[in-house]
This record gives C-alpha cells, sequence and structure tokens, in this order.
C-alpha cells in the first residue's frame, strides 16, 4: 500500500492513514510510520492532528518502543479519550515502566474519563509488577462499581495482580466469586499458590479445574508437574505424564523440563534420565534440570559429569547451571572444583547475576572458605533473602557468630524482611556467642515483629544455646514443659552439652530418652560410653559394648576427604590403601612428637577397644582427619590453609591435636564435620571448644 500523494483531508484518506499506521505499528516499521507522520505534519494547516490520528501515532510509536514520542504527541494534544490513554499505557507496560503506567491512571480523574476494560487490565498488570497490592486493590474496588469485572481478562488480571502480591485469599475470592473462568483463570491462580508455597491448596484448585472438564494446555501441565514436584506426589505425576502421551502431545522443552524436575524431586532419576534421552532438542534448560535432579539427590558427582557431556554436545552453560554446579561443589565441599567453576563464570559474564551471587556464597561457606564466601557478598550489587540467610548462616556455622549478628543488622537496615530460616540462623549465632538474654528476645519478640512461627528448629538451638551457657537444668525444663514434639537431634544437643560440661547423671537420663525413640542410635551410645569412661565407669563401658555386639549394632567408619591439585583424596581410619600411606604414617608420627612438646596427651579413655594403651594411642594417631590433614602438608605449599571433610563428630583427641597442629605448623586447618565447621588457628578453634 503507497501512500496517497494528494493528502487531503477526506474520509478515504483517514481510513487508509489508519490503516497504514496500524500496518507499521503491527509490523514495528519505524520508517513506514514516521513518514506517514511527517506527511500528517505537513498536509496538517491547522498544525494540529486530530483526535483519531494522533491515538493512531501514540499507538505506533509505543508499539514501536519509542514512548518518549508517544508521550510527548499525548501532551500536546488538547482533546483526549480513554483510547489515548489506553494505547500509552500499553506502550508503558511494554517497556517495563509499571509506575508510569499508574501515574498516568490516576491522571484520568482530571479529564473525567471513565477507564474500560482494557485500561484496567492493563493498569492491574502494571500493580502485579510492582507487588503494589493496594494500588491493587483499589483498582479492584473501581472494577466492581463499574461492573467491568465481569470481563475475563479483567477476572484474570485480578487473580494475576493478587498472587503476584502473595495475597492468595483475595486471587481466590476472585476465583470463586467471580463468575466465569478460563483455563488462564486457573493457570493463574495455581501458578500463583505455586509461587507462594501453598502446594495443597494449588493441588485442590486442580481438581476443581478437572472436575470442571476443562482441557488443560501445556502451560496446565507445566504448572500441575511443579507441584507434583513440590508436593513429591510421584503417583499424580504418573498419571499426568500419562496423560500427555495419551492425548498425543509432543514433550517439549517446557513440558520436558517440569518432567524432569519432578522426576528428580520424586527420587526417581532414572525416569527422568528417559525423559531427558526421550527429547528431540535438548537446550541448556534440559540439561540444566537434569543436573539439578542429580545435585537434589546427592548425586553431586553425577551431575559435575553430566555437566562435562553437556560441553561435549556443543550447549553453553547459562547462569542457572553455574548455580546448580556450585552448589554441586557445595555438596562435596569440593573448593578447588568451585574456584573453577567461579572463573568460569566470571569468563561467561554472570558475575553480576544473583542466583551466581548467591550459590558462590554457598560453595565457599560450605567448602569451608568463608573469607570468599564474605567477599563476594560485599561485592555482590543486588541481594535478596537467600543471599542474607547463606552469608548469616554461613557465618553461623563456622562459629563466626558476631559476624553474623553484624551482617542480620545489615540485613534489617536494609529493609529486607527475615523469614523461618534467618532466625535458625542467628539462634545458632546466638548460641556460639552463648547469648542467652538475646537470643530469648529474638524467640519471643523480633520473630513475632515478623510474623515468623517459630518452629522446631528455632527451639532447638535454644536448647544448644543453653547448653553453651552451662544452663543445663534449664535446657530440661525448657524441654519438658514445651508442647513441642521434640526429635532425636534435639535431645541429642542436650547430650552433647552433658558431655561438654560433664554432667553425667542429666547425660544418662538424656541418653535414655534417645534410645527409647531410637533403640540403634550409635551415635548416642558413643557419646554415652565416653562419658562413662572420663567418668571412670569401666563397668557401664563394657556393658554399652556388649549391647551393641548383641544388637549387631556398628559404628559408621569415619572417612575424611580433602582435594588437593583438583583431586579428591579420601581416607578412613587407620587407612593404609593410599599410594603415599607410608609417608602419610609418618607425617602423623612426627606431628604428635610435635605437638607433645606443647602438652598434647591422647584421649586413651574414649578408645573402646580392648587393647593396651600404646595400641590405643596408634588408634587415635591415625584416625581419618589427621592422616587428612598429614597428606595435605606433604602435599600443599607452606602457609596455604588445608580444608577437610569429615562424616562424623571428630572426637575430643583430634580436636585438640588439630589445634595444636596448626599451632605447630602456623597453618589454618579448617574442618568440616557431622555437626558444624572448625576454623583451627594459632592453637584455637572458632568452635570455643563447644561442638
Amino acid at each position: 500500500m503507497t501512500i496517497p500523494k494528494t493528502l487531503s483531508k477526506s474520509t478515504s484518506f483517514l481510513i487508509n492513514t489508519i490503516k497504514l499506521l496500524k500496518i507499521s505499528a503491527d509490523n514495528r516499521n519505524l520508517k513506514l510510520g514516521k513518514t506517514i507522520h511527517t506527511h500528517l505534519i505537513i498536509s496538517n494547516q491547522s498544525n494540529e492532528l486530530n483526535l483519531i490520528e494522533t491515538n493512531c501515532l501514540i499507538n505506533f510509536y509505543a508499539k514501536c518502543g519509542e514512548v518518549s514520542v508517544a508521550r510527548k504527541l499525548f501532551d500536546q494534544m488538547s482533546e483526549r479519550n480513554v483510547v489515548s490513554f489506553n494505547a500509552l499505557m500499553t506502550g508503558y507496560l511494554h517497556k517495563q515502566l509499571p509506575s508510569e503506567v499508574l501515574k498516568l491512571f490516576k491522571s484520568m480523574n482530571i479529564w473525567e474519563l471513565q477507564p474500560n476494560e482494557y485500561i484496567f487490565a492493563t493498569v492491574l498488570t502494571s500493580c502485579s509488577d510492582v507487588r503494589a497490592l493496594n494500588e491493587g486493590k483499589q483498582c479492584h474496588g473501581y472494577v466492581l462499581k463499574s461492573g467491568l469485572v465481569f470481563h475475563l481478562y479483567v477476572k484474570n488480571a485480578l487473580i494475576d495482580m493478587y498472587s503476584a502480591c502473595s495475597d492468595v485469599e483475595g486471587a481466590l475470592r476472585v476465583l470463586n466469586m467471580v463468575p466465569g473462568s478460563d483455563i488462564l483463570s486457573y493457570n493463574s491462580i495455581i501458578n500463583g499458590l505455586l509461587e507462594n508455597g501453598h502446594l495443597n491448596e494449588g493441588l485442590e484448585v486442580f481438581r476443581n479445574m478437572v472436575d470442571r472438564y476443562l482441557v488443560l494446555d501445556d502451560f496446565s501441565y507445566v504448572s500441575v508437574l511443579r507441584l507434583c514436584a513440590g508436593l513429591k506426589d510421584l503417583k499424580l505425576g504418573l498419571q499426568i505424564h500419562s496423560q500427555i502421551l495419551t492425548r498425543g502431545i509432543k514433550i517439549d522443552g517446557f513440558v520436558g523440563n517440569s518432567l524432569i524436575g519432578m522426576y528428580g524431586r520424586c527420587g526417581k532419576l532414572l525416569y527422568a534420565r528417559r525423559t531427558f534421552r526421550g527429547l528431540e532438542v535438548r537446550n541448556v534448560v534440559l540439561w540444566t534440570s537434569m543436573m539439578a535432579a542429580y545435585a537434589q539427590n546427592g548425586l553431586f558427582e553425577d551431575a559435575l559429569n553430566f555437566f562435562l557431556k553437556m560441553e561435549l554436545a556443543g550447549v553453553l552453560p547459562n547462569e542457572y547451571t553455574f548455580a546448580v554446579m556450585l552448589n554441586s561443589c557445595a555438596g562435596l565441599s569440593a573448593l578447588r572444583s568451585g574456584d573453577l567453576f567461579h572463573s568460569r563464570a566470571e569468563k561467561c559474564g554472570f558475575k553480576d547475576h544473583l542466583i551466581v551471587g548467591n550459590a558462590l556464597i554457598n560453595m565457599y561457606s560450605k567448602s569451608g572458605s568463608i573469607e570468599d564466601a564474605h567477599r563476594v557478598f560485599l561485592d555482590m550489587i543486588n541481594r535478596n533473602i537467600v543471599t542474607w540467610n547463606s552469608m548469616i548462616t554461613g557465618f553461623a556455622h563456622h562459629g563466626l557468630g558476631r559476624q553474623a549478628l553484624v551482617v542480620f543488622q545489615q540485613m534489617l537496615a536494609s529493609l529486607d524482611v527475615p523469614n523461618y530460616i534467618t532466625f535458625v540462623a542467628v539462634l545458632t549465632a546466638c548460641g556460639h556467642l552463648g547469648l542467652v538474654d538475646e537470643g530469648f528476645n529474638y524467640l519471643n519478640t523480633l520473630m513475632g515483629k515478623y510474623r515468623v512461627t517459630p518452629g522446631l528448629e528455632h527451639y532447638t538451638c535454644i536448647i544448644g544455646l543453653l547448653g553453651k551457657a552451662g544452663l543445663l537444668d534449664e535446657a530440661e525444663k525448657f524441654m519438658k514443659s514445651s508442647p513441642v514434639q521434640w526429635d532425636v537431634v534435639a535431645w541429642r544437643t542436650l547430650l552433647s552439652a552433658c558431655h561438654v560440661h560433664k554432667n553425667y547423671g542429666l547425660g544418662k537420663r538424656i541418653a535414655d530418652i534417645i534410645l527409647e525413640l531410637d533403640s540403634n542410635d550409635v551415635a548416642t551410645y558413643i557419646l554415652l560410653s565416653n562419658m562413662y569412661a572420663k567418668a571412670k565407669r569401666w563397668d557401664e563401658v563394657i556393658n554399652i559394648k556388649k549391647l551393641l555386639r548383641g544388637r549387631e549394632i556398628k559404628k559408621e567408619p569415619g572417612v575424611s576427604w580433602t582435594q588437593v591439585k583438583n583431586r579428591t583424596h579420601v581416607f578412613v581410619s587407620e587407612d593404609k590403601n593410599h599410594l603415599e600411606s607410608e609417608k602419610i604414617h609418618q607425617k602423623v608420627l612426627e606431628l604428635i612428637s610435635q605437638i607433645k612438646m606443647f602438652g598434647y596427651a591422647p584421649d586413651i579413655v574414649t578408645v573402646l577397644h580392648d587393647v593396651g594403651d600404646e595400641e590405643k594411642e596408634e588408634c587415635l594417631s591415625y584416625h581419618s582427619e589427621k592422616l587428612a590433614i598429614a597428606f595435605s602438608l606433604l602435599n600443599t605449599p607452606s602457609g596455604a590453609p588445608i580444608h577437610v571433610i569429615k562424616n562424623l563428630r571428630m572426637c575430643d583427641d583430634c580436636h585438640t591435636a588439630v589445634k595444636l597442629i596448626a599451632q605447630v605448623t602456623e597453618r589454618k586447618i579448617v574442618v568440616r564435620d557431622a555437626n558444624r565447621f572448625h576454623n583451627f588457628e594459632r592453637g584455637i578453634c572458632s568452635c570455643g571448644d563447644y561442638w
């Protein structure tokens, strides 16, 4: 269609102009639209375009992303109507300027214009984008007064707004009270319930949708599969997968990704792999989803190997891939591998991505390098609740309670709202510092202020707090007077405190309670036996040994591992299978000889084997963490920090020995045991000898 040479103000010309501007807008043809605009200005002797022409121009410029030009035209209008406002609002929304939409909506009152259903839908979408619940509720009121709430896209926009603002009850009210719902209505509410963690309610809405015989689309399947993943409802997930196959729906990236995620969360990795292999096109999202499935099931090495397969397939990683890889390194405490992925992520341009920053903090913290975790935290441009929680938890688990509380205060000053996990970390930090009054203040006052309901983890932290302070009787009274259903972990927390403070009478009572809950809890038997040994109650030690043999209860072997030159080396107690075992054992004996000069005396009373004192001392000398430390000392540069991970709690003897080894070798030694991190430096441990 060509532009007429004679540009008269005839009706036919106006119609052609409108058509041309619409074509220009729909095709985002900025050159053609600007040419039409120029001709309109030249042909207009009054220097003022009519309302219809200007509205078409605003629509054209807005759709082409030139909202500043559209706004200039809008401001020059002597007359405006609802179409004028709608065209500019839509442009602002597409340019992700929802605040401008809301400002424009408020200005409509000056012109005494009544918004239509399209404007209300646009405004509600803008409220969703900026989480403006109050403005959204006001708009809801206008919609009710005008009777436009019965327009389906207005209803769906209301559901989206309430869901985005975490007002799940409001979203459900709109769904149930406003007649007429389509598949989009149900998809919106299910997705909103998912995002806000209301999984059971989401499942109920899905069942209502099925009862109405609505035909599910791809978005419906994606949402319900995410529900199955969150609830770990394998049965329903299999039914949904079967329905997809029965209906002959092609499993593309979106549905395939949701299926892999669902099977991964349900622990069915074989099904996840089959789904992955059955996909024709495997993009980075699907590869990453498969890696995440491995990581969620503790198969961190498989996740790392799958990354190598992805690279061989020529697929480039994205920020989510790096997040999964870094979290897998965290699961393995593989600091060197984590460093490599950190460098790769930076080279790929993902340094400032929030999800990568959060994963880096987690990786460095769990791999024993809390200093690197803090450096990443300080360099982050944006932070969210996960960022704050990761840093506070990291400091707390490393025994750096003061630093954890400083970061918590920074979080409150930033106006970010703490949640359940935040207060677990904060109470843990109070426990390390022995801040009894502060801990109870957080539990009884601050958690209420932020509407966080205390759970078992918080109350267990209080037991640890009282135990660290030596208030064992108060801890026992607290447990017995609270309506909480205490688990083995909580009781064992108090038992450990009894062991540290040598309150063996209370320790025996607590051990009896634990063994009533779990008669095969080997850790409790070992701790109880150690308490009896230190109290020189040898008959009781013998009885426990007989009981363990009679029930065929075996202690889990101690295993430690360390990463040197990008290779992981694993050691078990008294290990002689390592290629360098002779050198390692010789190094251990050398270290023992050195630290004896600083007052080290092997704690042989806790060795339960029926052997002589020399054999007991030898047994202690070759505990797995000592072997791992000796190997690291032999194979790392002088002064380099050493990182070791152990599957069990460090014994008292190893803890004392490693403090002195750190002192005589002038090394920082970080040991992550089953309970926490121990940062050994200059003869001191960050746990304060309480773990």
